[in-house]
C-alpha cells in the first residue's frame, strides 16, 4: 500500500503524532496551517516535506475544503491528524473527500505484509487494539504529547489554499463554575461505580473531605451522571490540586493529563494491574464499595484539626 503520510498541524502538542507518522516507510509530509515559527518547528523535526499555510486571523477550520482537495491530488495513503481540535476538523474534511477509513485515537503505526496496521486505544485507554487496514485511512492520535527529536530540517515552502468564509467575530472567556480549578483537594471517580444512584458514595466521601467531586470523560460524556464541566482529563479540566483521590478510574493517558500538577494522588481501584498505580502515590487494591464507605467513615472520625492539614 502506499505509505506516504500527511501530518496535519495547527498547534503546539504534536510531536507524539510526528513520532508514530515518522515510523512508517513512506514519504512524510507535514502540513502546517498556523504561525510561521510552528512550520519552522516541525521542520527541525525532520519531516521530508512542510506545507505551510499563514491563517492569520481566520480559523484554520476555514481551509477544509481547500485541504482535502489537495489531499485528494496527492493522495497519501496515511493521514494524521494531531490532538488539537482545529486538526481533527481538518482531517474529517480530508477523510470524507477521500473516502477514507477513519480511525481514532492511534498510538502507533506500522506496515505489515503491505497492510497499515493502527495500534489505538480503546476501552478508556484501559486496552490497546491492533487494526488491519489498507488505505487511504485517515487517523486521529490518541497517545501523549512527547517532544519529537530533531532531525535534518525540512524546507517550508508556503502553500497558497483558498479559504471558506469563517471569522472570529467574539472571544471571551467561560466562567469556571465547577470549583475544581481552585481546589485544593478533588474526589474523582469513573466507571467503576456501576450505577448512577451509587454515585452517592463517592459523593459522601467527597463532602467529607471537603473537597469537589468529579469524574472521568465517559461518567460526563457517555452517561451524563455529572456535568461536563466535571471532568478532568486532556480535554476537560487540568487541575492541581494538593490531593486527587481517584476512585473506580484506570489511568488512561488521557484522564491522568488532566492531574499532572496534582501534588499527591491516590487511588482506589479492585485491579491491581490499572495503570493508575503507576502514577498514584498512595493506592488501595479492593472494591470501591467496599473501600469507600470505610474511607468515608474514618474521614468523618478524624480531628478537625488533622483534616484541615
Amino acid at each position: 500500500m502506499n505509505t506516504d503520510c500527511w501530518l496535519l498541524v495547527t498547534a503546539d502538542g504534536w510531536g507524539g503524532a510526528f513520532r508514530i507518522a515518522r515510523a512508517l516507510p513512506g514519504r512524510l509530509t507535514a502540513v502546517v496551517i498556523g504561525p510561521r515559527l510552528l512550520a519552522e518547528q516541525v521542520a527541525a523535526a525532520g519531516p521530508d516535506e512542510v506545507r505551510w499555510t499563514d491563517p492569520g486571523p481566520v480559523p484554520a477550520e476555514a481551509w477544509g475544503a481547500a485541504l482535502a482537495g489537495a489531499a485528494a491530488d496527492a493522495q497519501p495513503g496515511v493521514v494524521l491528524s494531531t490532538t488539537d481540535p482545529a486538526a481533527r476538523v481538518l482531517l474529517g474534511a480530508v477523510a470524507g473527500r477521500m473516502h477514507a477509513r477513519l480511525v481514532p485515537a492511534a498510538v502507533a503505526l506500522a506496515v505489515e505484509d503491505d497492510r497499515l496496521l493502527v495500534r489505538r486505544a480503546a476501552v478508556g485507554g484501559e486496552t490497546i487494539e491492533t487494526l488491519r487496514c489498507t488505505g487511504p485511512v485517515a487517523v486521529t492520535y490518541g497517545g501523549d504529547d512527547v517532544a519529537a527529536a530533531s532531525g535534518a530540517a525540512a524546507p517550508v515552502t508556503p502553500v497558497e489554499l483558498a479559504a471558506a468564509p469563517l471569522a472570529v467575530i467574539a472571544s471571551e472567556p467561560l466562567a469556571v463554575a465547577s470549583g475544581l480549578e481552585d481546589a485544593d483537594r478533588v474526589v474523582s471517580f469513573g466507571r467503576g461505580v456501576r450505577a448512577r444512584d451509587d454515585v452517592s458514595l463517592v459523593q459522601g466521601l467527597a463532602a467529607a473531605l471537603g473537597a469537589e467531586l468529579a469524574c472521568s470523560m465517559p461518567i460526563a460524556d457517555d452517561l451524563g451522571w455529572l456535568d461536563k464541566s466535571r471532568y478532568v482529563g486532556r480535554s476537560g479540566n487540568q487541575i492541581s490540586p494538593a490531593l486527587y483521590l481517584a476512585v473506580g478510574i484506570g489511568g488512561a493517558p488521557q484522564h491522568m493529563e488532566g492531574v499532572r500538577g496534582a501534588r499527591v494522588v491516590a487511588a482506589v481501584n479492585n485491579d491491581p494491574e490499572a495503570r493508575i498505580f503507576r502514577t498514584a502515590d498512595y493506592g488501595i487494591v479492593g472494591d470501591l464499595y467496599d473501600v469507600v464507605p470505610e474511607l468515608t467513615k474514618a474521614v468523618r472520625n478524624l480531628p478537625s484539626k488533622e483534616l484541615e492539614q
